[in-house]
């Protein structure tokens, strides 16, 4: 998981920007917007567990703010894709 005070390992910096290309591709992104993806943790009992969230930042748009309900390392093509639709 991405901390405030941490570097993530290779592997973990990699995924997320595999996960960063798809969204670009997928909403045929130009390298001008930015791409955010991270990983969270819910300290509520009652939360699903560990979520990838995306932020699609684009001067001028609102925000975008997409949920995978899984941990960055398990997210694959067709769960970005639902998250995006």
């Amino acid at each position: 998981m991405f901390g405030f005070f941490r570097k993530p390992p290779p592997e973990e910096r990699a995924q997320a920007d595999a996960v960063k290309a798809m969204v670009r591709e997928i909403l045929k992104l130009s390298e001008d917007v930015t791409v955010s993806v991270s990983e969270i943790q819910c300290g509520d009992a009652s939360c699903p567990g560990t979520d990838t969230v995306i932020l699609v930042l684009q001067k001028g748009v609102k925000t975008r703010a997409f949920r995978v309900q899984m941990p960055l390392m398990e997210v694959e093509r067709a769960a970005v894709e639902r998250a995006l639709a």
